[in-house]
């Protein structure tokens, strides 16, 4: 059923897997722009489909696999379960009566606050994400790093300055404006991602007290806007603002230095090494392919007895 040749996954199916170069069939395991392309036919859930018409037109054809609700393509049946890194991402689990393969995507384990928590069955092939495949990237307990950053934001109120919270416009903006609001703190969204925050609502995801910000922020409330070093993140009308990124990197105390904020707190979208390692062991599969992260992780596997080996020669995993 499957086998691999230069970093591509192969079945006979004709199904390329988060290909960002445009394909006959394609399976979209989420939304971000590193994961989409114009197919002439996309695969992915119902939510990644309305987020992925939002970023690329509405005029793509999409087929909607809805969580748990298999499918069959070809000598393939299909199944997606939810991932955890944000609304509608996707684990796609392909079988064939055979041998069955599960591909990842990027995935987190453990509950968030806008999306579905991931959801691991078992395989005989596992393609994973490992982006943090280091034992350094632990994160913290994720309410030890949520009650940090609501702390850090009522005190910055408090000061009468303003909070400006950098995170992507996709996934990790709704996550932190859901923890806020439901804190009780209400957010200013940067235009490009109250749009997103849009099609959340449309697909029943309830962010709380969230606006668009408009020339100046209102008081008593943060502001979420676009990761530093994007074009237009500026937002006009701020005085005095305490910037803080949100992400898995800031497990590393250099984050803050250069991604030049004032703050960095380790809330992750994506498996910390923990979480990598219990995905393997829950997975069970006898082949390991690891994509997306340092060699070093397969190195890992490999001494604690796992048939561990990494997709080289190629940023894409692929299906036929």
């Amino acid at each position: 059923m499957f086998h691999w040749d230069r970093g591509l996954f192969l079945t006979a199916a004709g199904l390329a897997v988060d290909v960002t170069r445009r394909q006959k069939l394609g399976f979209m395991s989420h939304a971000h722009a590193d994961h989409i392309a114009t197919h002439e036919l996309g695969f992915c859930t119902p939510a990644t489909a309305a987020l992925f018409r939002h970023r690329r037109g509405s005029h793509h054809r999409t087929r909607e696999m809805p969580y748990r609700e298999p499918f069959e393509l070809g000598p393939l049946r299909l199944t997606t379960f939810p991932a955890g890194h944000c609304l509608g991402s996707a684990l796609l689990l392909a079988e064939d009566g055979k041998q069955s393969l599960l591909y990842t995507g990027d995935f987190k384990l453990g509950p968030s606050a806008t999306s579905e928590p991931a959801e691991l069955p078992r395989a005989d092939i596992l393609v994973m994400e490992s982006t943090f495949g280091r034992p350094k990237f632990r994160m913290p307990p994720r309410e030890e790093t949520i009650g940090e950053l609501v702390d850090l934001v009522r005190c910055t109120l408090a000061e009468e300055k303003t909070p400006v919270i950098h995170a992507y416009a996709l996934g990790k903006a709704q996550e932190v404006t859901r923890l806020l609001t439901n804190a009780g703190i209400a957010v200013q969204q940067h235009p490009m991602t109250f749009a997103v925050s849009e099609v959340y609502r449309e697909c029943g995801i309830d962010l709380g007290q969230v606006s668009k910000y408009v020339d100046r922020p209102l008081p008593g409330h943060a502001i979420v806007t676009l990761p530093r070093g994007m074009k237009k993140f500026r937002l006009a009308g701020i005085e005095r603002p305490v910037s803080i990124a949100v992400t898995g990197w800031a497990v590393d105390p250099s984050t803050k230095y250069r991604q030049k904020v004032d703050y960095a707190l380790p809330l992750s979208d994506h498996a910390d090494f923990n979480e990598l390692l219990e995905t393997v062991e829950q997975v069970g599969a006898k082949q390991i392919y690891c994509t997306h992260g340092p060699r070093e992780f397969v190195e890992h596997l490999r001494a604690e007895g796992y048939n561990a080996f990494p997709v080289t020669g190629s940023y894409q995993t692929r299906m036929f």
